[in-house]
């Protein structure tokens, strides 16, 4: 890919520096009987592994295991029942693959501390740190990559909150202060999400993914997240499982704009995508 498209970059995961010349797959672990796309939730232990085996199989980069549904309308899940899900997982992950860069999806301080410590190497925090006070110290006592994320409200509330000055300006102005923030604690291994889908119109995701090479300004790898999301599929009246084509779509153009880390369930796919774009303009 051109240089001005991607920019190499490197994660300190738990004293070892990782350097990244190409664009990340990170591929979804749902262990959850609730999350939006049905084919994506395992709730066993069989069920787990045959995930994690296709994940690998299809060349997943990174894992992102998440045992709470972000999904509008979700249920509820304490945080005991979160960590006993993502204890389940990580153990499956690390039996199978003792090396395999694996990110957690919580916004729990607590459960990410205690998942580090069971074998994930990223907190990936949907809420940015607006759920849980304790987050940024956490991560920075941690010393752990942490993926910000741009959400208004929480998973329940966020669709009633979508009143913008302008969608990529006012996203980049909330991230940028969390950005200082988690630099003045010394967490220098920030990943930018802009959050497509939470807290964001349909209209306003797409405004944000024409404007996505604004977000190079963070100077930090950027993860996209848009793979079967009701951005795609109510656009194109189809539902989620009808959405790959859509998604590899706006993946590609992810990628043309700078994208660091793709977010997928469909790793395989995602992978193509990248393959074509290096032979294209290499």
């Amino acid at each position: 890919m051109r240089a001005d498209m991607f920019t190499p970059f490197s994660l300190n995961i738990g004293g070892t520096l990782h350097e990244f010349s190409r664009p990340q797959v990170m591929g979804i672990l749902n262990i959850t009987p609730d999350s939006f796309y049905a084919q994506s939730r395992t709730f066993d232990l069989k069920a787990v592994s045959n995930q994690v085996h296709l994940l690998l199989a299809h060349g997943a980069d990174m894992i992102d295991i998440g045992a709470y549904s972000s999904r509008p309308g979700a249920d509820d899940v304490t945080p005991e029942e979160e960590l006993r899900r993502l204890g389940m997982g990580l153990k499956v992950i690390r039996d199978i693959d003792s090396d395999i860069i694996v990110s957690v999806d919580t916004f729990r301080a607590d459960v990410a501390r205690e998942a580090i410590g069971l074998g994930a190497n990223i907190i990936n925090d949907i809420s940015g740190g607006n759920l849980d006070d304790k987050m940024f110290d956490t991560v920075a006592s941690l010393k752990a990559p942490y993926i910000l994320m741009h959400m208004r409200g929480t998973p329940q509330t966020m669709s009633s909150l979508t009143q913008y000055d302008d969608i990529t300006a006012d996203v980049i102005r909330d991230l940028s202060e969390k950005v200082n923030r988690l630099s003045l604690l010394g967490v220098n291994d920030v990943i930018v999400d802009p959050g497509f889908g939470f807290g964001k119109t349909i209209e306003q995701n797409f405004e944000m993914m024409r404007n996505l090479e604004a977000f190079k300004v963070f100077g930090r790898p950027l993860l996209v997240g848009i793979s079967r999301k009701s951005m795609i599929y109510r656009t194109l009246d189809i539902c989620a499982e009808q959405a790959l084509n859509g998604t590899t779509t706006l993946n590609t153009l992810a990628l043309l704009s700078g994208t660091s880390i793709l977010r997928v369930h469909d790793v395989e796919e995602a992978r193509q995508s990248i393959k074509l774009l290096e032979l294209t303009y290499n």
